[in-house]
């Protein structure tokens, strides 16, 4: 979802807890890998994994100059032969220490999940989730944005608000400016004549 389509979601969403919610979680996550500066580790459970929130952090963090926004994606099933960026498994949460923050993008918890966020709340790492907004997983969290079952936006949409505040998180005449270069951007790419077909 590009900058465009985030700004008429908005709209639609204008006068809904959502913004809000959204934005109010985007500054804590911001706030944690900014300030602590000791990394963001995102992670799914083994059936959803969380890649377009990966890769829009990514994106949010070059937009903006915050190079703390770009997460270690931490995969179920990584194995040493998958490319470096999707070779990072479970124990990498088991190895996370104080000032890292731990972002987990999950519809449902799953026991093996539950017990390494325990650990690595333990050994000092800010917990933030993403998720239904109950049960075990959200006990553990210093900050939970819930999306439940049954509600107007799936977890695939809010994700998309969420980073796309947290690269916006900018002083305001800066936020401003940085937002109209991307829509500019974006219109002139869409109006560009087709490249040439060599």
């Amino acid at each position: 979802m590009d900058a465009v389509r985030v700004a008429l979601l908005r709209e639609v969403l204008a006068g809904t807890e959502w913004l809000g919610a959204t934005r109010r979680f985007a500054g804590v996550l911001r706030g944690s890998v900014v300030s602590h500066g000791g990394g963001l580790l995102l992670v799914g459970t083994a059936a959803y994994e969380p890649w377009h929130l990966a890769a829009h952090l990514v994106d949010e963090a070059a937009w903006s100059g915050t190079p703390e926004l770009a997460p270690t994606l931490v995969r179920h099933d990584a194995r040493p032969s998958d490319p470096a960026h999707l070779a990072v498994g479970l124990g990498r949460i088991e190895a996370a220490r104080r000032g890292e923050t731990l972002l987990v993008a999950s519809p449902s918890g799953d026991a093996p999940l539950l017990e390494r966020v325990s650990d690595a709340r333990r050994a000092g790492v800010m917990i933030l989730t993403l998720g239904p907004g109950e049960g075990e997983l959200t006990a553990l969290a210093h900050e939970t944005l819930a999306v439940p079952d049954g509600s107007e936006l799936d977890l695939d949409t809010v994700q998309h608000l969420v980073s796309a505040a947290a690269g916006e998180m900018l002083p305001p005449a800066r936020g401003r400016r940085r937002f109209a270069d991307r829509l500019s951007h974006l219109a002139e790419r869409l109006t560009a004549p087709p490249p040439p077909p060599w």
